[in-house]
C-alpha cells in the first residue's frame, strides 16, 4: 500500500481525480458522461415512481431532499454537510414512521457521507433508526490526504475539521449505531490506487471491529461507470443491493 504521507500536492491530487484513471475518455469527456447519465437516470426514476421533490428537512435553502416512494448535499463546509445528511434522514424517520427498515447507497463523496450516517450517535436526535443495510461505493474514509489538494479549496478544512469528519475514526461509534447493519465496501477496478486503498483500509477496520461487511472489487469499473450501471438490473452491484434488500 502507498504512504500518502510521502505523496507532494501534485500526486495527490492526481490520486484524488477520478476522471484523470478513466481507461474509457478522456478526463472532461468522462464527467461530461457522468452528468448525463446521472441526469438521465433520475428523469428514468421520476417517469417510473411517486417521488416528492424538494422536501424541507431544514429552514436553509439547500435542506431539502427527493424522496422516491416504492410502488408496494451541496456546497458548504464539512461540519455542516455532514449534519445535513444526518439531520435528513432523522427527519425521514420521523416523517415516515411506518418505514420498517432504512437502507443506504452512496458514490464518492456521498460514500463518505452515509459511512457518516452510520457513525452517527442517535441519541442527539431522539430517533432509533433501523439501517438494514449500506452499499459504499468509491468512497473517501479519512480525509486527512485531501487536505493539501483543490478538492480541499472550497470546503476549507484544516486538520481537526478533516479528522472529526473522517468515518475512519469513529468504528466505535458505528459498531454502536449500526452493529446490525450489512455493508458493503465497492471500489473500481480502475478507481486511482488512493481510492482503492481507503476502500480496502475501510472494509478491514470495519471486518476487524466484528461488523459486517463485505468487500467487492467491480472488474471493468472505473469511478464513474461503477455507479452508472446501477441502471442495470444484471449488474453486480445493482444484484447485490436487491438481494440485500430482499428482492431477489
Amino acid at each position: 500500500m502507498s504512504d500518502w504521507t510521502k505523496m507532494n500536492t501534485d500526486e495527490l491530487e492526481l490520486q484524488y481525480s477520478p476522471s484523470r484513471w478513466s481507461l474509457r475518455m478522456s478526463a472532461d469527456d468522462v464527467i461530461r458522461a457522468h452528468v448525463a447519465a446521472l441526469k438521465s437516470g433520475t428523469e428514468k426514476a421520476r417517469a417510473v415512481t411517486q417521488a416528492l421533490i424538494d422536501v424541507p428537512y431544514g429552514e436553509g435553502d439547500r435542506e431539502k431532499l427527493d424522496v422516491y416512494l416504492p410502488s408496494s448535499p451541496s456546497p458548504g463546509n464539512m461540519d455542516l454537510m455532514v449534519s445535513q445528511v444526518r439531520r435528513s434522514v432523522a427527519s425521514v424517520i420521523q416523517q415516515y414512521s411506518h418505514i420498517s427498515g432504512l437502507y443506504l447507497c452512496g458514490h464518492s463523496a456521498g460514500a463518505h457521507l452515509a459511512a457518516m450516517v452510520l457513525s452517527t450517535d442517535w441519541s442527539e436526535y431522539d430517533i432509533s433508526p433501523q439501517i438494514k443495510g449500506a452499499v459504499l461505493v468509491s468512497g473517501v474514509y479519512d480525509l486527512q490526504p485531501i487536505l493539501s489538494t483543490y478538492v480541499n479549496e472550497p470546503l476549507k478544512m484544516n486538520e481537526e475539521v478533516a479528522l472529526r469528519n473522517s468515518p475512519s475514526h469513529f468504528l466505535s461509534q458505528l459498531k454502536v449505531s449500526s452493529t446490525s447493519c450489512d455493508i458493503i465496501v465497492a471500489v473500481a477496478q480502475n478507481d486511482s490506487p488512493e481510492f482503492r486503498r481507503q476502500s480496502e483500509e475501510y472494509f478491514k477496520a470495519l471486518e476487524s471491529a466484528g461488523l459486517t461487511v463485505s468487500f467487492v472489487d467491480v472488474p471493468n469499473t472505473d469511478h464513474f461507470s461503477i455507479i452508472e450501471q446501477l441502471v442495470d438490473e444484471d449488474y453486480l452491484l445493482t444484484q447485490l443491493l436487491l438481494k440485500m434488500m430482499g428482492k431477489s
